[in-house]
């Protein structure tokens, strides 16, 4: 019998505002804990779905690549919503969170790097870093209308991710991992992520109650 389908993450992605507006490394952190949950919704969904990626160093290479896609359409959607500095720093400052969110992950349950090499963490960043030119190179969809303050990516830019988790799966999944990635995993991941930043840098104002309404 076929296992019911991995539910979606509950994301909290509402806040209320209390005077000033949350600080850029706020933020950033709960992007990062959104992104790195649906990057795992999305690892888990793939493995439900049929595609050996085990647990172990299989399972956080293919992480590794769904948070780097993340991270990538994250900032994008960063662009159209903040001035050039706070962008920067946000997207830092994530970047560094889900760094040692990973780091925490992948020591406990594969191990530290050997000794002299980089850690879990830094290795991430550094795929992150060189990631970046790469996405650099793709744009928004032009079949799509442009969503204010979103981003969709074009087909270029979820076929490279597709082209990345091929290396994570082994060759008797290589030649659908793309396919599964293109047409579920990745849009689905986007849509959730589109969804959570917009309620992230827009929190709904708590509305005041009322100086005559009591509780009788």
């Amino acid at each position: 019998m076929a296992l019911p389908t991995p539910p979606a993450p509950r994301l909290k992605t509402h806040w209320f505002r209390h005077g000033n507006s949350r600080g850029a490394d706020q933020q950033a952190s709960a992007a990062a804990f959104i992104v790195w949950r649906i990057a795992r919704h999305a690892l888990d969904r793939t493995r439900h779905a049929g595609f050996d990626v085990d647990i172990g160093a299989p399972y956080f290479r293919f992480l590794r690549e769904m948070l780097a896609f993340l991270v990538a359409i994250a900032d994008r959607i960063a662009h159209a919503r903040l001035a050039p500095p706070q962008r920067v720093e946000f997207t830092g400052a994530m970047v560094h969170h889900l760094a040692r969110i990973l780091q925490d992950s992948e020591d406990d349950l594969v191990g530290p790097a050997p000794a002299g090499a980089p850690s879990n963490g830094d290795s991430f960043i550094d795929l992150v870093n060189e990631l970046a030119t790469h996405y650099g190179e793709f744009g928004a969809d032009p079949k799509l209308p442009a969503v204010p303050g979103g981003f969709e990516p074009d087909f270029a830019f979820l076929r490279y991710l597709g082209h990345r988790l091929e290396a994570t799966v082994p060759p008797k999944d290589q030649r659908w991992v793309q396919d599964q990635t293109i047409a579920v995993e990745a849009p689905e991941a986007v849509a959730m992520l589109q969804r959570s930043l917009r309620d992230l840098f827009e929190p709904p104002v708590r509305a005041r109650r009322s100086a005559g309404v009591s509780g009788d």
